[in-house]
């Protein structure tokens, strides 16, 4: 069984909630999404009921917060112990990302409303916390002129430091400081730094 995330904007396989999203899969060529409908809950969608497992724990490597996944009759599939959010001053973050691209950035403008419907992965550094995803988030929390995000803790491999070390060197100190840049640019210079990087 072969599960690949779906990164385009545009799939008429898919709802456009949920691509825009991007939760949504192919598992052996059959689609499959995954809509979050609250802080802890989603709805999982697609033909075989006995992949939905594998889609989660998938899915669930990006969003641990979610904890509750039903079926469209609101019938449960999987449920997982909840998890404690945190409230975190954007200046009590430290990005690991040095870019932001405008194309999600335009995405996630569709679903985002609220300082509380941004929630991240992080991990305690030093007196701060480094954010492991939702960067583009971050940056919207700038833009908009929020002052906090939720957040969960998780851990991270040691090249999270790597990361962090390059972005202080940038000066990129707190969310606001990340450039936001052409989807082409991002490409070009984020996924480039990665596999570099790696």
């Amino acid at each position: 069984m072969e599960i690949k995330r779906i990164h385009s904007y545009k799939d008429q396989r898919f709802s456009d909630k949920v691509l825009l999203s991007h939760w949504c899969f192919l598992v052996d060529d059959i689609p499959y999404e995954v809509e979050i409908i609250s802080d802890f809950e989603a709805i999982i969608r697609g033909a075989k009921r006995e992949w939905y497992v594998k889609v989660i724990e998938e899915f669930r490597f990006h969003t641990p917060h979610i904890t509750r996944f039903i079926d469209d009759c609101g019938h449960v599939i999987k449920e997982y112990p909840k998890v404690p959010l945190l409230t975190l001053f954007l200046d009590q973050i430290q990005p690991s990302q040095f870019y932001v691209d405008e194309d999600k950035l335009a995405a996630i403008s569709t679903f985002i409303y609220q300082p509380e419907d941004i929630i991240i992965q992080v991990m305690p550094f030093e007196d701060r916390y480094i954010s492991l995803d939702g960067h583009t988030r971050l940056y919207y929390a700038v833009m908009k002129g929020w002052d906090t995000v939720r957040a969960i803790k998780v851990v991270s491999d040691d090249y999270i430091y790597g990361f962090v070390k390059e972005a202080k060197r940038r000066s990129i100190l707190s969310p606001k400081d990340m450039v936001l840049v052409s989807h082409e640019e991002y490409v070009e210079k984020w996924v480039r730094f990665c596999e570099d990087f790696f």
